[in-house]
């Protein structure tokens, strides 16, 4: 049965990380998702932290570079591939201490006049290295298309091309990372792709399109969407990873507090999303 995980790195943005873990446990949610935290994050603290606050770690990605000056990941460069394989161990450690069996690795942009298959093979080697070494924790590694309208060139910015690389680094240990907000920015028919791909899914994410504020205040129909992934037989975590148009309380109204927590979406009564 599906779990809703709030996002801290972007609907609690404005929030100090570690103060961030108890407002969403003071928000009724019983299970968290963040971006790595930066160079200056302790995961000792972090996971003291986290346990304290009584909270499950959906998901977290790997060292993604400096992600307000643009970077969207380290898979894709030689120049920094020393920096992506010593942080691995580090993020690795931090998931197993607490409970996490899902990481993100952001596949970075594309480098300028370099052939295609030597870009893709050169990533699926490092996601490759990346799952032998998170495969005896019993941890999946994902793979995020992300939408190259606003994220500059990047890798892999449809369902297809990440499944593309997927395919390349042959490791049973990978997945699919599906959210909703680039991958409707990007392509659309999601519908279609979800039922098409449902069992290559590892984690969902949930913001509205086209602005990447919360369900309800966009183009999509979460009603239908959510209907979808229960019909599909997907029962991992929800993500909710959008930026809040209004004050973070009001953003989750669609969402009552008394379903935040386990529940199979049949019995989801959502608010204004039909």
């Amino acid at each position: 049965m599906p779990k809703f995980s709030l996002n801290l790195s972007l609907v609690l943005k404005d929030t100090p990380f570690l103060e961030a873990i108890d407002r969403a446990a003071a928000l009724g949610f019983g299970a968290i998702e963040f971006w790595w935290p930066g160079p200056a994050a302790d995961p000792a603290e972090i996971a003291l932290k986290i346990k304290a606050a009584g909270l499950e770690v959906a998901l977290f990605n790997f060292d993604a570079g400096d992600m307000a000056a643009g970077d969207r990941g380290l898979l894709n460069d030689p120049d920094r591939q020393d920096r992506l394989r010593s942080h691995v161990p580090v993020a690795l450690k931090l998931a197993q201490a607490l409970g996490c069996t899902r990481l993100n690795a952001l596949a970075g942009h594309w480098r300028p006049g370099v052939p295609r298959a030597e870009q893709l093979a050169f990533a699926a080697e490092n996601l490759a290295w990346i799952a032998d070494r998170a495969r005896p924790a019993g941890i999946t590694v994902l793979v995020e298309p992300v939408n190259n309208l606003e994220n500059g060139d990047y890798l892999v910015p449809t369902v297809e091309s990440a499944l593309e690389l997927l395919d390349l680094a042959g490791r049973a240990n990978t997945a699919l990372q599906f959210d909703t907000y680039h991958l409707q920015r990007m392509q659309g028919d999601l519908t279609t792709r979800l039922r098409r791909h449902a069992a290559r899914i590892g984690h969902v994410q949930l913001a509205d399109s086209p602005s990447r504020h919360e369900p309800g205040t966009g183009e999509l129909n979460f009603a239908h969407l959510l209907r979808t992934l229960e019909e599909s037989g997907y029962a991992g975590y929800l993500g909710l990873e959008y930026k809040p148009s209004v004050r973070v309380e009001e953003s989750l109204t669609w969402l009552p507090a008394d379903r935040r927590g386990l529940l199979p979406l049949s019995a989801l009564r959502l608010t204004g999303l039909a």
